[in-house]
Formats: structure tokens, C-alpha cells, sequence
């Protein structure tokens, strides 16, 4: 596309994979750079300051409240290089082109673009919703200005966010641990993983029974000959069920009118239904239909995504930004169901070429989306172009993540403009009177599909793994009132009442979605943020809370119930879509918010409690932090309390001692309050999994201290322990972890002899130096004097014999034994260095790398998700904060001798003593370290 005879653009996108996609489209005359994303952010810490504002109040905030909320923005250290290249080409060009996303986040980026770069020419934003040829010219040739209401809001929402999180984290490391975060969303998301897990915890189950009749026609018609159906009800009154039970005490909710049958009722009725005959009494027969389901928006993609393709959140909106970016999808952050007309009619042309006429309905379905408080105007998510590209148009193209979710959003928009699938489902009542007179219903349902319409393309997944596909047929045979059946087999069935499903990434943004708290943009980073904070640990798909999670949630629910109330933070999100609107001032709301002036805006509940300010800084002192890291679990049988205590150094459990007469003094945290037994929680055990059976046995010694016996040559007991660094053994002052081949369960007082027996005495050299085994931090090794050598074996620190020991010794050290192993993955070169980066398998896990500096991959990235732009952030990252401070080597303390060892070193001991004393007269005394001043972060 030629530009303007003489002119030249500089187009400037958020990524280098948009930059070179959007440069092919662009004739010459278009200089296409990318930004790297924000390119200005509120201060992080201290350290990012300028120094003429140091000194100011609100300097820690980044946000001056005291004058309209001016915020403080400075440019990410890891941006600036980028950033003098910008101001460099700014200078170069006659016209500048804003093309950052269309969100609030994109217009936030293009007005901070601005700011920075302070171009002296002609500034225009171009937008589009997808990077195609066609839509990257109409965007050129159809500019507009920065909308400045999609600003305000975005900013308005980065300063609550900011006020928030540096308001109330510093709450939680004064009452539970240093280091802790709250947000204004992550919070309440985390509060709807501690209540499902609440409800666990109580939950009781409860077992009931029925009967599955296995029922035969005496002459099959049309359909299978037998069938299987329920017992519904006995004389009239309704067969318990499941729902029919109350989850927290296991029994029949008062006024359920229902039959409770258990095993014995079950097995008895069975056999006095035996041979007896049975008829059918009522059959309704219904159309069945369903329409499609609405194309994709943000939340819909992340859930089928994590049913379908086990994606997580970040890896689904990952993948989709790489199809997005590359020209094969639409934005990827919307909650518009809309569809364009050109895609409507690009769908219903490729539903005519594979399906045949008959699968498009007369007319285009419009679909109106059911999000509260939608906000962005965007289409839905669908494939990019005025012509979609089949799967196996593009399966070569991409890698094999990108390839099953561009199919999954093909499916799912094609299937969204097809017909309906219709069928026919049928109700059938049969009754039978068993020998004893009494009146047995039983019951089945059947669904017969006579056209799938759109199920031919796409079937939704459900969050119920057991629940029926919507494409499943039950086939029963024709059946009339009155028609006589027979019973080939009556089988009493048992069922247990079970408690709520956890919430997986998929439900838990759909719950989200349906409170109405977050938007598109943020789903993803909500569920990685709640699991980087250690609040939510993942189990396949389950997300578990942390006993961590549920003291910080406890202490908001009593002291602050408001910043994680649902109607709150959902009211929070409809004022700041108000602002974008332009139907709001951003300053009224955050004065409210803060401040709590009540000028009709703000929510009115904190307002009158004085704002967030006054609510965080008053009655501190009344929170009891061993109230708040305390979590009752249930008294025992002997009248003691059993709590789950978090600790610094994690969570235990203590029962309290009858009386509680074992007082120390009081004090926050784990260390005042009564104490009683203890034992530690063991890691990966769910909350709703210390049950009172679990509990007695941690107790007993399941994963608390547990006595091995004594030691015969001093009589002490030899006690298996459970501590910060794993299970170990101890006796008197003697303590061994133990090896890695070993099992707490299944540990022998042998073998704990053995691990207390280290380090062994092997010999002495014909030098006189003792010759040790033990086992290290790198395994199993023999040591003489300064010299190591490596053990093949943990079981040869027990068996080395000293000509064995020495020859080891004797050998040359292997310089470099361990051989570099290859890389986990190589990425390409970095967007701002231009160095090859890896990805490397280093001793506390992967971690990426220039050969300069390195990173370590963060909680939940895996090397194969790590995309480059992450990659040369994470670096940038580490390179802005230099390279680390050497530290000076410490001496290390002198092992402890064996007696054996004492007598050989007496006489050289004796000989340096003089020595010593001379040279100590001659060393001046050192002078003491200053004190590092203590330092504090907050993240939002």
C-alpha cells in the first residue's frame, strides 16, 4: 500500500510478531516497530523514584491523592533502550500511527506513546480487530484520535489497583506473613476458591439407595428389545436422591416427603419385585431442540479451551495472541458476541460447501451476549478474513497448540451459524406391585436425534466430566400405555452423596464472568496471579486453596468484608465502565473510593466508613493475628480444639491441651497462645482432606513424630520427624535427613541408626588424616582432609572400605565431570540484544538465558509455553537490576570430630595454639557490618 509521495510513517504495534506481520501488508514509505507493551508504569519500588519526589508523602503510592490523583509514571527500566530507538525514529518520519489494541489497554499504551515521545508530528491511532491486508488498509486509511474516556478508565483502574494493593498487603504482613499480596480482584477470586473449599470441609455425605430395573417387550417393535429404568417412587412418595440431603450433616432435609431407602430396604423391595409383572403407565413424547451456542468471547474460549484441551488460562490466551498476531484470528479480548456481516456470510458460504444447504438456516443468527457489565465493542473470536481457512487449510502452518485452537474457533463460529439440531426426547413411567402390595414406579428418559444440525460441527464440553454429551442418544423402544414388560434383572444400587466440585480455570471464570467481576483482559492474569501468591495450588484441573488462603480471606471477611464483597468489586467494575464512557470522572470516583467523600459516587458503604485510607489505618491494632492464623477444624473426643496453625514456616496442626492450663506469653503469630500438641500438615494435603480420621493419624505419627525405638549404645529414643526440609531422624543432639531412597512410612530403626551414624568414620590414611563418608548436597561422597570424591551410591556411604576410600582419592578430580547437558529449548535471538536465548534445565528448575544473564521461569511457565517477547521481558527485567554482588566467602565452621578424629588432631592443635596467640595480638579487631536497612515490596 504506497504511502503519500515524499511521506514516511512510523507504525508502531505492541509486538514484534505483530510488527512483521503488519510491515507485509504496508508498502514502502512504513516503518512498523514495536513498543514491547507498556512502555510507562507506576513506580515499582523505592528504587524507581525519581529523586526530586522521594521526598514526598505519597511518593510510595506513585499516586499523589492529595491533588486529583496525579499519578506518578515512569519508564520501565527494561523499556528505555526501546524507547530511545522510538524518540530516534519519532524524529525521522512525517506522520506517526498509534496501532495498539483496541482495548482500554491498547489506548492506555498509545496515550503513554505519546507522552513519551513527545513527537513533534502529526499523531494518528489506527485500529483494527484483525491483521489482515483488508483491515490493516482500512485502518490506515481511516484514522481517529486517542479516545481519552477509554483512558481515564483504564488509568482510573491502575490507581485503585495500585491503592488497593499497597493499602491492604501491608495489613497482611503485619497479621500473617511478610511478602503477601491483595488485590482487588485476586482477592475475591481467591475468597471464591476458600468458600468452595469451605463447603467441603463441612460437607457430610450420605448413602442411599434405588433400584435399576433391567426391563424387556415382549414383541420388539422399532428400537432395542430391553432398557434400563430407575425406581422414582414407593406408594406414591419419591425415592431419595442426592439433592434430597442436607451437605453438612448427611440427612434428609426436613419436609422432603421422600422414601430414604438403604441397602437392606433396597435388596428387599428387589426381591419382592422378583417375576412380579410390570406395565407401562404414562409415555410423553416431546420435540426436542437446541439452538447453537454463540461464538466465542473471551471467558467462553478459556473454559472450553481448559475442558477440551486441558489449556491453562495463561496458555490459551498465549496461543490465541499467536494466532491473533499472525493474521489467523480476531482480537482475542472481547466479550461481544457480535459477528460481522462479512463473517456471517464467510461462515455460512463454508457450511454450504461442507455441510450441504440444508445445514444453513434461512436466515443469519444474531446473538446477543449475556456478560454483565460487557464493555468492549469488539467482534467475537473468530477466524480472521473475509474467507475462513479450514484446519487443514492451515495445519501446516502451525505449531501443534496454535493447530487445535484455531480449529476449536473454527468449529465453534462455523456451528454458530447452522441450524438447530432436532430430535425427539420421551418420558416413560412403568409401575410394578411387588408381593407385599406395594406400588413401585420406575422411570426412563430417551432422546433420539433425527437431524444434529449444528452438532455436526461442534459439541460444547461441560465442567460435569460424567455429564451426557448433548450429542448422545438414549434409544428406547416403541412403547404404549398399558404395554406389558417383563424384568430380566432387578439390581439394588448404593450411591454416596458427594460435595461440590472444586472450581477448575474454567469455572472459576465463568463464576467471575456471572458476578460480573474482572473483564477479558484480565481472566487470565486473575488465575495465574491467585496461583504465583501461593493462595491456589492446581491438581490436574482442581484448584485447591492454601491454609495460607484462608487466613488472609478470614482476616478481610472479619476486618474488611466490603473490599471482597461480589456486589462491590462488581460495582466497581460498572462505575470505571462509566468513566469510559464518558459518564463519569475518574476523580470523583477514586476521592470517593480513598477518601470516602460522598458525593454520590463511590459505593456508599465505604464512603461512610471514611474510604480505603481510614479503613486500613484505624483499629489495626484490635486485628489478633493468632486469631486470624488460626483455623478451626473441630474438637476431638477428649474436649481438645484442633486448629490449623500458619506459621512462618507453614501451616501445622495443634489440638490444645485439656484445660488450655499451658500458657506462654502472648505474642502474634505462631508463638504465643496456648500450646498443646502439634504435628506438621503434610505438603499437597487439600484442606478438606484432614479429616478427624487424617487428623488422629498425623498425630500418631503419619507425618508427625513418630518413636523408632532406642538407641542401644545411649539409650535414647531414636524419633522420625517431619520438618522445613523433609522427614529426618534424631536422638539426643544427633540429626540425618533422610536419603532419597528412603520412605518415612516404611524407615527401619536400622536404617535410622545408619543416618545417625553420619558422617562414618572410615579409617585413617597411612598419613594420619581420617578418611569420613556422608552424604551432601550433591549425594553420596568420601572426604580426607580438603578432598572429596563422589559416591556412586547412597548405599556405599555404609560399605566403602578405606583401600576403596583412597584409591578414589588417589584418582585425578574429573574437570568438568558433569557434562553440560543440552539445552531445553533454543529460542532465536532476543528482540532487543539480538543474543541467541535457551532455555536451560538448571538445579532449582528451567530457567532462560543470553549467556550473560539468566532468569528462572516462573510458577505455572513451562519452556515449551515461554514465548520470546516473555523470554527477552524476563531478561530485560534482570539486566535493568545489574549483575548480583559477589559475596565474600565465609568460613566454614569446623566440622565435628569423632573421638577417634580428637586424638589424631590433639598434637597439631597444640602445636598451632602459640601460633594462634601471636598472630591474634597482631590482627586489629574487624569492625561489625551496618544493619541492612529492612526493605518491603507490595504487589497489587
Amino acid at each position: 500500500m504506497p504511502s503519500n509521495a515524499g511521506t514516511t510513517r512510523l507504525v508502531i504495534v505492541e509486538s514484534p510478531a505483530k510488527a512483521k506481520t503488519i510491515s507485509g501488508y504496508l508498502g514502502p514509505g512504513y516503518v512498523v516497530e514495536a513498543s514491547f507493551g507498556h512502555v510507562r508504569d507506576l513506580p515499582r519500588n523505592a528504587a524507581d523514584v525519581p529523586a526530586k519526589y522521594k521526598g514526598e508523602p505519597w511518593a510510595r503510592l506513585g499516586v499523589d491523592v492529595d491533588n486529583g490523583f496525579h499519578a506518578l509514571y515512569v519508564v520501565s527500566p527494561d523499556r528505555r533502550q526501546q524507547i530511545s530507538k522510538l524518540v530516534k525514529l519519532a524524529k525521522e518520519v512525517d506522520e506517526i500511527f498509534l496501532a495498539t489494541d483496541e482495548d482500554r489497554e491498547g489506548e492506555a499504551i498509545a496515550w503513554h506513546l505519546v507522552e513519551t515521545l513527545k513527537p513533534k508530528v502529526p499523531v494518528k491511532r489506527m485500529v483494527f480487530h484483525e491483521i489482515t491486508k483488508p483491515a490493516i488498509q482500512a485502518a490506515v486509511a481511516n484514522p481517529r484520535e486517542i479516545d481519552r474516556d477509554l483512558v481515564d478508565a483504564q488509568e482510573a483502574r491502575r490507581i485503585l489497583d495500585r491503592l488497593y494493593g499497597y493499602e491492604v498487603s501491608p495489613v497482611l504482613w503485619k497479621k500473617v506473613m511478610p511478602k503477601l499480596s491483595a488485590g482487588r480482584v485476586q482477592s475475591v477470586a481467591t475468597r471464591i476458591v476458600v468458600e468452595r473449599e469451605r463447603q467441603r470441609m463441612a460437607f457430610r455425605t450420605a448413602e442411599y439407595w434405588d433400584i435399576l430395573a433391567t426391563l424387556a417387550v415382549a414383541k420388539p417393535g422399532e428400537g432395542p428389545r430391553t432398557f434400563n429404568a430407575t425406581l422414582v417412587a414407593l406408594n406414591g412418595d419419591r425415592i431419595a436422591t442426592g439433592k434430597d440431603f442436607e451437605p453438612t450433616t448427611g440427612r434428609v432435609r426436613a419436609g422432603a416427603g421422600v422414601v430414604h431407602l438403604d441397602e437392606g430396604g433396597a435388596r428387599g423391595l428387589a426381591a419382592r419385585l422378583a417375576d412380579r409383572p410390570f406395565t407401562v403407565t404414562r409415555v410423553e413424547e416431546k420435540p426436542y431442540r437446541r439452538r447453537p451456542y454463540a461464538p466465542f468471547i473471551t471467558s467462553t474460549l478459556q473454559q472450553e479451551a481448559a475442558r477440551k484441551l486441558r489449556f491453562s488460562s495463561q496458555q490459551t490466551m498465549r496461543t490465541a495472541q499467536r494466532l491473533y498476531e499472525n493474521g489467523y484470528i480476531t482480537y482475542m479480548r472481547t466479550d461481544s458476541v457480535n459477528l460481522s456481516e462479512t463473517a456471517i456470510t464467510a461462515a455460512r458460504r463454508q457450511i454450504v460447501e461442507l455441510y450441504g444447504e440444508r445445514s444453513v438456516p434461512p436466515e443469519p443468527r444474531r446473538y446477543t451476549g449475556k456478560v454483565k457489565n460487557a464493555q468492549e465493542a469488539h467482534e467475537a473470536i473468530r477466524p480472521a478474513g473475509d474467507n475462513f481457512r479450514t484446519p487443514g487449510d492451515v495445519a501446516k502452518e502451525l505449531s501443534g497448540e496454535e493447530f487445535r485452537l484455531y480449529e476449536l474457533i473454527w468449529r465453534r463460529t462455523i456451528a454458530s451459524q447452522m441450524t438447530d439440531a432436532v430430535g425427539s426426547s420421551v418420558s416413560v413411567r412403568i409401575r410394578a406391585v411387588s408381593s407385599a402390595q406395594e406400588e413401585a414406579d420406575f422411570g426412563a428418559t430417551g432422546k433420539t436425534i433425527t437431524d444434529p444440525g449444528f452438532l455436526r460441527a461442534y459439541v460444547e464440553s461441560s465442567d460435569d466430566e460424567n455429564a451426557e454429551a448433548e450429542d448422545a442418544e438414549r434409544r428406547l423402544p416403541t412403547l404404549v400405555k398399558d404395554q406389558p414388560l417383563t424384568a430380566d434383572e432387578l439390581a439394588a444400587q448404593g450411591h454416596h452423596t458427594q460435595p461440590p466440585s472444586r472450581y477448575t480455570e474454567a469455572s472459576l471464570v465463568k463464576a467471575l464472568e456471572e458476578l460480573g467481576i474482572g473483564r477479558p483482559s484480565t481472566y487470565a492474569s486473575i488465575m495465574q496471579t491467585i496461583q504465583d501468591r501461593g493462595y491456589v495450588v492446581k491438581r490436574g484441573q482442581a484448584m485447591i486453596p492454601s491454609f495460607l488462603a484462608f487466613a488472609v480471606i478470614g482476616l478481610m471477611e472479619r476486618h474488611y468484608p466490603r473490599l471482597i464483597d461480589y456486589d462491590f468489586t462488581a460495582s466497581m467494575e460498572n462505575e470505571l465502565d462509566e468513566i469510559a464512557g464518558g459518564d463519569h470522572a475518574a476523580v470523583d470516583f477514586l476521592t470517593s473510593f480513598y477518601f470516602g467523600s460522598t458525593n454520590g459516587t463511590g459505593d456508599q458503604a465505604i464512603a461512610h466508613a471514611g474510604g480505603l485510607k481510614k479503613l486500613v489505618t484505624e483499629n489495626l491494632s484490635e486485628i489478633d493475628a493468632r486469631s486470624v492464623n488460626s483455623i478451626p477444624l473441630f474438637t476431638d473426643d477428649e474436649g481438645r480444639e484442633v486448629v490449623v496453625r500458619v506459621g512462618r514456616y507453614g501451616p501445622y496442626l495443634q489440638r490444645e491441651l485439656p484445660g488450655g492450663e499451658q500458657v506462654t506469653p502472648s505474642g502474634e503469630g505462631e508463638e504465643g497462645g496456648p500450646q498443646g500438641d502439634r504435628a506438621p500438615i503434610p505438603e499437597g494435603l487439600a484442606p478438606d482432606e484432614l479429616t478427624p480420621e487424617k487428623v488422629h493419624e498425623l498425630f500418631l505419627g503419619g507425618g508427625g513424630e513418630r518413636k523408632l525405638g532406642d538407641d542401644p549404645s545411649t539409650g535414647e529414643p531414636i524419633l522420625l520427624k517431619s520438618g522445613r526440609f523433609g522427614p529426618y531422624v534424631a536422638s539426643g543432639e544427633r540429626k540425618s535427613s533422610l536419603l532419597r531412597s528412603q520412605s518415612p512410612d516404611s524407615l527401619t530403626l536400622d536404617q535410622a541408626l545408619q543416618l545417625l551414624s553420619l558422617p562414618r568414620l572410615v579409617g585413617v590414611a597411612p598419613d594420619g588424616v581420617e578418611v569420613f563418608a556422608n552424604n551432601g548436597r550433591y549425594g553420596p561422597y568420601v572426604k580426607r582432609g580438603e578432598e572429596f570424591r563422589s559416591l556412586e551410591s547412597e548405599d556405599k556411604m555404609f560399605t566403602v572400605t578405606l583401600d576403596e576410600a583412597l584409591a578414589l582419592l588417589a584418582a585425578p578430580k574429573t574437570r568438568g565431570r558433569r557434562v553440560a547437558a543440552p539445552p531445553l529449548r533454543e529460542m532465536g535471538a532476543d528482540p532487543l540484544t539480538e543474543k541467541p536465548l535457551v532455555i536451560k534445565d538448571g538445579r532449582f528448575g528451567p530457567y532462560v538465558t543470553d549467556g550473560e544473564f539468566n532468569a528462572s521461569l516462573r510458577r505455572g511457565q513451562t519452556p515449551e509455553e515461554l514465548t520470546l517477547e516473555q523470554a527477552s521481558e524476563m531478561l530485560a527485567e534482570k539486566r535493568a537490576k545489574g549483575p548480583a554482588p559477589k559475596k565474600k566467602a565465609a568460613k566454614a565452621a569446623p566440622a565435628k570430630k569423632t573421638t577417634a578424629a580428637k586424638k589424631t588432631t590433639a598434637a597439631a592443635k597444640k602445636t598451632t595454639a602459640a601460633a594462634k596467640k601471636t598472630t591474634a595480638a597482631k590482627k586489629a579487631p574487624a569492625k561489625k557490618a551496618a544493619p541492612k536497612k529492612a526493605t518491603s515490596s507490595s504487589n497489587e
